[in-house]
């Protein structure tokens, strides 16, 4: 076993990796400095609602493509082959329900933050319970995406380890505190420019060198890296098509659907068309990400074969092995190397200002705003540019726990993984079951989450016990999936042998990490509905109306109309009374928490009024006619189908 093996950037390496960080900072100062210069909450949090389609699926897609995921796809597709390609099906139906659902129903209620939903369907506890867990995970994983490039960087390049973490943590906290979300989105874009050309460069460059991409293809073929369709149902098998078809929906749904980092860019969007718009144009983008990082790791394998520089001792793990093969194939071309860098910390910027712009919102919108109605609109656009300020130097705190936690540092991401499924079921559950209370709602989450750490944990300790009594564990790091809701499990996955199959509690121990998602927020859907059903379901009227879904009253149309009536499914909301249809959501928000949040809501309540008792077609299309778009939006809510 050799000694790790140090490269060494040349001096366009650095130039090139300041230009990202220069670059990204002057965006944010651009959007500090230009238009309505972050005045409001309005648009330091939602971008003005102005944004359209291109910049927010491109910002959905950096969001997602986390520098985890540029270090661990190929590592991955190295060590085990293709299989992992097959969750490119997951994303079909991950993107299609939250475009035809989620967004729906969120955008019509004109929301700031995807808690007040929790709020609106069920009570203030649901939302509150909602936004802790939510700050729970964000703040565990913004240290660790912060660290674990900037480790990695340094162990392959000596680059300065703390250089990194503070030049991108600082650099971060800049654009989003000055630009809010608007820089966030722009730089997002720029940076997943980056992101692909980095990674084009690698492939194309290994490729020649290797011989060609027939060349790289033959070698993989006979290295057995080529995966077919696998049908194993078998839910303890950590890849399979049914793992990551159908559990990686899950996963997508986590993310695109209830995520607040996500929901908040659709809302930014000028109208729904072209929220639902951005969901599709994400959806080509994140199979071309996917293909990538798969050739990318092809053309490693075609490079090192199975003589990897981690059995010979080059690298200490697999997030390394990514890093030390760029400088490898760049050593003889300047610059190319810096900019594989800059699109890897472009992966982490992309991800961590998200994170501190979500956070700022949700602690804005849910846990401030509520008990201080009168806030002015200055003081709280300087509280939440204060709030990401903050936010930024927690993730420098969380960066330097991680630094300290050792193999913690495992435990970190499972902890983070944990918490996405749980709150993907408290959405579901609100908005699929019209019957589900406020009680059922607390006690699933609680049960989802007792659930999550307790397979989580219970796989930590096997896992480790197992590593202890055998060999040391071979670390694997996978690629984040669903990065800022279900970051997957960091070198806990060792290389799969024969052994037994696992039976009893061992075996839900050995869950595939990709039905984690899936089975927390069943548990979630399952302890609410029948702790609902035991404390008295909700009935119809004390609904507020656009918050739940209406699918259900198609499904149960065999029920009898008694047992349909008791679960709130006999007429879908689409066809209620004129009354309620126009009843406008945000006056159900003003209600509960007392802070109106569209620029239109200074039209007199005479206006509302009339718009209220509008009866006649002609009425109504005066009405809407004179309703400012914010208002229009409610009033026309149902008539849209959901």
């Amino acid at each position: 076993m050799g000694e790790v093996i140090q490269m060494h950037f040349t001096t366009v390496d650095y130039v090139i990796f300041a230009l990202l960080l220069v670059a990204s900072a002057g965006i944010g100062l651009f959007y500090a400095f230009s238009g309505g210069r972050q005045r409001t909450t309005q648009e330091f949090l939602m971008a003005d609602r102005s944004m359209s389609c291109l910049p927010v699926s491109l910002s959905l897609l950096a969001t997602f493509q986390s520098a985890v995921a540029i270090l661990g796809a190929p590592s991955e597709v190295y060590t085990f082959g293709t299989q992992y390609w097959f969750l490119g099906c997951s994303y079909f139906l991950g993107l299609l329900i939250p475009a035809h659902v989620f967004i729906p129903v969120f955008y019509r209620l004109r929301l700031s933050s995807a808690y007040e939903y929790l709020e609106l369907r069920f009570n203030k506890t649901v939302r509150i319970c909602g936004t802790v867990t939510f700050i729970f995970q964000m703040v565990i994983y913004m240290g660790v995406v912060l660290y674990a490039p900037a480790l990695a960087l340094n162990a392959v390049t000596g680059f300065d380890l703390w250089g990194a973490v503070l030049a991108m943590g600082l650099v971060c906290t800049l654009y989003t505190a000055l630009g809010g979300l608007k820089a966030v989105i722009w730089t997002d874009v720029f940076q997943t420019v980056v992101m692909f050309a980095g990674q084009l460069a690698v492939i194309v460059v290994g490729a020649n060198q290797a011989g060609g991409i027939a060349e790289v293809w033959r070698k993989a073929v006979n290295g057995s890296r080529i995966a077919g369709l696998d049908l194993n149902p078998d839910p303890l098998e950590r890849h399979t098509f049914w793992t990551l078809g159908v559990g990686g929906v899950f996963l997508m749904l986590a993310l695109y659907g209830v995520n607040q980092a996500q929901v908040q860019r659709y809302l930014s969007s000028r109208s729904e068309k072209e929220a639902v718009m951005s969901c599709y144009v994400v959806f080509p983008c994140q199979q071309i990400v996917l293909c990538l990082g798969c050739m990318m790791g092809l053309v490693m394998f075609a490079r090192y074969g199975e003589d990897s520089p981690l059995d010979k001792g080059y690298v200490k793990t697999n997030d390394q092995m990514v890093l030390y093969f760029v400088m490898d194939v760049f050593k003889d071309l300047p610059g190319l190397a810096g900019l594989f860098v800059a699109c890897l910390f472009s992966g982490a910027l992309s991800t961590i200002s998200s994170a501190f712009n979500s956070l700022a919102t949700v602690t804005m919108e849910d846990l401030i705003k509520p008990h201080f109605p009168n806030m002015t609109e200055a003081k709280a656009t300087l509280l939440s540019k204060g709030l990401a300020l903050v936010y930024g130097l927690v993730c420098l705190a969380m960066a330097y726990l991680a630094s300290i936690m050792g193999s913690v540092l495992q435990a970190a991401f499972s902890i983070f993984g944990m918490v996405g499924g749980p709150l993907l079921g408290l959405f579901c559950l609100g908005m699929f079951f019209p019957w589900a209370n406020p009680t059922g709602a607390v006690v699933g989450l609680v049960a989802g989450l007792a659930m999550a750490f307790w397979i989580g944990i219970g796989n930590f300790v096997m896992r480790m016990s197992a590593a202890s009594t055998v060999s040391p564990l071979n670390t694997t790091t996978l690629p984040l999936l669903d990065n800022m809701t279900t970051t997957v499990m960091t070198t806990l996955v060792s290389a799969t042998t024969a052994k037994p199959r696992p039976t009893g509690v061992e075996a839900l121990y050995s869950l595939s990490y990709m039905w984690y998602s899936a089975h927390n927020s069943t548990t979630v859907v399952v302890v609410g509905l029948i702790v609902s059903l035991l404390t008295g379901p909700m009935k119809e009227k004390e609904l507020t109306p656009g918050t739940v879904y209406p699918v259900l009253g198609t499904l149960l149309f065999f029920l009898p109309e008694r047992y349909r009536e008791k679960l709130c499914c006999v007429t879908p909301l689409a066809q209620k009374p004129k009354e309620i249809l126009a009843q406008p959501y945000l006056m159900a928000k003003k209600d509960s928490n007392g802070t109106a949040y569209c620029k239109e809501d200074t039209v007199t309540e005479d206006k509302e009024a009339e718009s209220d008792r509008a009866e006649t077609e002609e009425e109504d299309l005066e009405t809407r006619i004179a309703l400012p778009s914010c208002q229009l939006t409610a009033h026309m809510v149902q008539e849209t189908a959901l």
